[in-house]
């Protein structure tokens, strides 16, 4: 248990559930109050407000159900998994919580990737399920999330849940990893190509390549997320992209090959 200043106790596996949806809408709301800066947008205002076929209150009332789904979902796996964190037994040195956090991130990543991926092939699927994230032509931050619940349920916490399980690690490191991802997703999501941003210094996989997917040129291309390209790379499904200059200021991001027809 994790004790406050305060003199109360509050678990680690409270904090793994609730931690990562405060720190989605806190993150998702700085980049809402970035979005003003047209020079570093992928997308004008305009285009967000035209193109996307979903209103930004029902994409709100969407991903408050899928965190719910999520927060039940941790609820019981902490319960089941009967792990009470890091107050008993050694700490992990930094190599152990490293080999977690990395083990874990390609656990995700592979898991979401031929779910997604198979989700765009499959036509009953996407139409009736994957689609609806893809009423977000533009994306944006707090949208991150916004899924059909059955595909918030199988993509991101049965790939939680997998990450946290296979990887070993405490409903405590569970905290740091999973608002990790969090704000991992958010950042693809954002639509800002902001200078210094070290996601995009670090990770191929980024805002810019994830836009390209959302495009209507890319859903067959990009289906990794959140973090690694290498599934792309090595299955054939990987567009690179360029950064160009729009005339009315900001980028966009276009793709670097040509797009093969269906």
């Amino acid at each position: 248990m994790s004790a406050s200043e305060m003199g109360f106790a509050v678990s680690d596996e409270l904090l793994g559930t609730f931690v990562p949806i405060l720190v989605y809408w806190l993150y998702s709301g700085i980049y809402a109050l970035l979005g003003s800066f047209e020079d570093y947008r992928l997308h004008s205002k305009k285009d967000e407000d035209e193109k996307n076929l979903v209103s930004k209150r029902t994409v709100i009332k969407g991903v408050i159900l899928q965190q719910t789904i999520q927060a039940v979902v941790a609820i019981l796996l902490f319960t089941v998994t009967g792990n009470d964190g890091d107050s008993a037994g050694p700490k992990h040195s930094l190599i152990v919580l490293a080999r977690q956090f990395v083990t874990a991130m390609l656990v995700l990543d592979t898991w979401q990737y031929f779910m997604h991926r198979y989700m765009h092939h499959n036509k009953f699927l996407y139409k009736h399920i994957h689609s609806q994230h893809h009423r977000l032509v533009v994306p944006y931050a707090f949208g991150a999330l916004y899924n059909h619940p059955l595909e918030g349920l199988l993509l991101d916490t049965i790939g939680g849940a997998l990450s946290f399980l296979l990887s070993g690690m405490s409903p405590r490191v569970s905290i740091f990893f999973f608002s990790f991802a969090t704000i991992k997703t958010v950042d693809d999501h954002c639509g800002l190509w902001l200078p210094g941003n070290l996601f995009h210094v670090f990770f191929g996989n980024n805002t810019a390549y994830h836009d390209v997917h959302h495009q209507l040129y890319g859903t067959k291309y990009n289906f990794s997320q959140p973090f690694f390209v290498m599934w792309d790379r090595i299955l054939g499904t990987h567009m690179p992209y360029t950064l160009e200059k729009r005339a009315d200021g900001g980028f966009e991001a276009r793709p670097a090959k040509e797009v093969k027809e269906e």
